[in-house]
């Protein structure tokens, strides 16, 4: 698991899907590659002081490094965005939290991926005789 530090991997994971929480909002795109995933955290100056912030960031990193073996592909980037409730929320309730935004985050590509596929126009079998 490698971590995300240019702020265009941040922008480009914004635009993919979204599993907000109380504590943290999680996106994840999924790109063109299969290389190690890239895990990226930030946390807005509204949430509280530098010293609130590192701790929320500490926070999510560990919650991360502790649940996310499974549920995490290669070949995608994700981002936590935190909030100020993960200061407060217990770390077992934040826990929760991430496998419900991971499993969310599943089902949601999984119907993208079904809708598109869907969408996808067949070709008709041509019509040749007149």
């Amino acid at each position: 698991m490698e971590r995300l530090r240019q702020r265009a991997d941040f922008v480009a994971a914004a635009t993919g899907a979204k599993a907000p929480t109380a504590a943290f909002v999680l996106q994840a795109r999924k790109r063109g590659d299969s290389g190690p995933i890239r895990v990226g955290f930030t946390v807005t100056k509204k949430v509280g002081s530098a010293v609130e912030r590192n701790r929320v960031r500490r926070r999510l990193k560990a919650v991360v490094s502790r649940s996310a073996a499974g549920r995490m592909r290669p070949g995608h980037d994700y981002v936590l965005v935190g909030r100020r409730a993960a200061l407060e929320l217990p770390f077992d309730r934040l826990v929760e939290e991430f496998n419900g935004a991971m499993r969310r985050l599943e089902t949601t590509t999984a119907r993208d991926l079904a809708r598109r596929s869907a969408a996808r126009p067949t070709q008709a079998p041509s019509d040749t005789s007149h």
